[in-house]
């Protein structure tokens, strides 16, 4: 049974906790850009030790996601977003005051530990806060605002850069205290209230080292070589953690994970899609700011502005175009199979567009606002098949899951992106982002395959039923003190284009 507290403008709630996902979102790539001036202000740091500034924050966040939207589920989601927020501020101020490498990397593990925290609440009180009818479009808006953040933070990393590399993190601070007093003030609060005993702790821990494990392999891959002995003893610890894991969640009365949510189709399918997909946007949104610093020798500012016409694109598709096509093609399983096919189609086109010598408008442009588009259509998709199995007890714990599947996504793709690059001598300088978009192009062709293969059913996972028909919904919740279906309605929601 869910509760809440005080009513709110649906618009309002959505604004709230998009913007959560906005800043978390905006920091896996803002501080790319800040490197140069960062290993100019702390002069003798090894590269190894900066990588860290961005390794540290992305490990944590991937490590916290899903046992921090359990504890949500028990405590409260918006008691959670908002600390998860507070957090996230505080580890901002302090990057910015860092006087060294070693304070800055331990800040950037607060800012992270916030992150981990607000992102599966936002998505769960979402779940929970908005009314059937209008689930599908605020999705849609959150995941859309999401992805702009990513986007986006080159953009907004390029220009304060000029200013000073600080700034990159103290950006957040109106931003964070802001977003803390319209989440206490808008945002209702809700939290599965069964008497389910203690949390696994244990369970938790095993399902963070494991998720931070993989994370950490992947980051180290490139310097120590997929074959290593460092890199296969990270992933074999992994696999232990995550055995480890499973057992409990058998026997715990109270799991960190329920078993249940792996057994769904539509769940595990957008979880292998959305991995897969977001390694593919994490290894293109960083190679397009690579090349342009790189080859065409943009300054950080121009380069921010040249990729910005693909977030610009993000969010109309999202909210508009992606749940028309729901409605005409019958499930978002199948408009994430359109957006993969656009997205691998939008590097194909750059793969043979590719050239030394900047052609901005003729080449580049073509590419970033068909990949804006299918963006805009793949990541609301993923993150309403998979929602809509969920029931209302398993918000925060399925949010913090589906969330996983992006960091974890975005680590893979940015260590192959850089196992790419590195290989290749600076002589030939094409011939390596050829290679690289080799990758992202299989990348994105893999998840429409996935997305095709178990999302692209009908809603309700009935063969031949009717456009909008879903799944009978396992139980009931309660918000504003209406009753309202469970979240599997989100596929009547979403075939049906309510809210387009």
């Amino acid at each position: 049974m869910e509760t809440s507290r005080r009513p709110s403008s649906s618009a309002a709630v959505v604004a709230v906790l998009a913007l959560a996902v906005f800043m978390s979102s905006l920091d896996l790539f803002i501080v790319n850009l800040a490197f140069p001036s960062i290993s100019r202000q702390y002069p003798g740091t090894s590269l190894s030790s900066l990588s860290w500034v961005l390794n540290a924050y992305t490990i944590v966040f991937a490590a916290l996601l899903v046992p921090a939207g359990r504890w949500a589920d028990r405590i409260g989601r918006r008691r959670v977003l908002i600390a998860g927020m507070a957090a996230f501020t505080l580890g901002s101020l302090l990057c910015g005051l860092a006087p060294g490498v070693g304070a800055l990397i331990a800040a950037r593990v607060i800012q992270a530990a916030g992150a981990g925290a607000m992102v599966p609440a936002s998505l769960s009180l979402l779940l929970a806060a908005i009314p059937a009818p209008g689930r599908a479009k605020a999705i849609g808006t959150w995941s859309a605002v999401g992805a702009l953040g990513a986007a986006l933070g080159p953009v907004i990393g390029g220009s304060l850069v000029e200013i000073d590399w600080r700034w990159v993190f103290w950006v957040n601070l109106p931003v964070g205290l802001a977003a803390v007093i319209l989440a206490a003030r808008v945002v209702p609060e809700s939290k599965d209230e069964r008497p389910l005993g203690h949390p696994d702790v244990i369970g938790a821990g095993l399902l963070a080292a494991a998720v931070g494990l993989v994370a950490l392999a992947l980051v180290k891959a490139p310097a120590w070589g997929w074959g290593s002995v460092g890199f296969i003893g990270l992933l074999a610890a992994s696999v232990f953690c995550g055995a480890a894991m499973v057992l409990r969640s058998r026997r715990h009365h109270s799991p960190v994970i329920e078993l249940s949510l792996l057994r769904s189709r539509e769940f595990s399918g957008a979880f292998g899609a959305s991995v897969l997909y977001y390694a593919g946007f994490g290894a293109f949104v960083l190679s397009a700011v690579e090349f342009l610093t790189s080859v065409w020798h943009y300054s950080p500012v121009l380069a921010g502005l040249a990729i910005a016409p693909g977030p610009v694109m993000v969010l109309p598709f999202a909210r508009t175009v992606a749940p028309r096509l729901t409605g005409w093609l019958g499930g978002p399983g199948r408009v994430a199979v359109l957006g993969c096919v656009i997205n691998a189609g939008a590097q194909l086109l750059w793969f043979y567009r590719i050239q030394g010598s900047p052609a901005y408008l003729t080449h580049l442009l073509p590419t970033q606002l068909l990949g804006g588009a299918g963006v805009g259509l793949t990541i609301p998709s993923l993150l309403g098949a998979g929602s809509a199995s969920l029931k209302p007890a398993q918000f925060g714990t399925g949010s913090g899951i589906l969330n996983m599947a992006r960091q974890v996504g975005t680590v893979l793709g940015v260590a192959g992106l850089v196992a790419i690059l590195s290989r290749v001598s600076g002589t030939d300088p094409i011939a390596a982002y050829r290679n690289a978009l080799l990758l992202i192009i299989a990348f994105f062709g893999a998840a429409g395959v996935v997305s095709g293969a178990l999302l692209s059913g009908r809603p309700g996972g009935r063969p031949g039923g009717r456009p909008g028909v879903a799944r009978e919904p396992a139980e009931s919740t309660s918000v504003r003190g209406e009753p309202v279906p469970a979240v599997s309605a989100l596929a009547t929601d979403q075939a049906s284009g309510i809210g387009g």
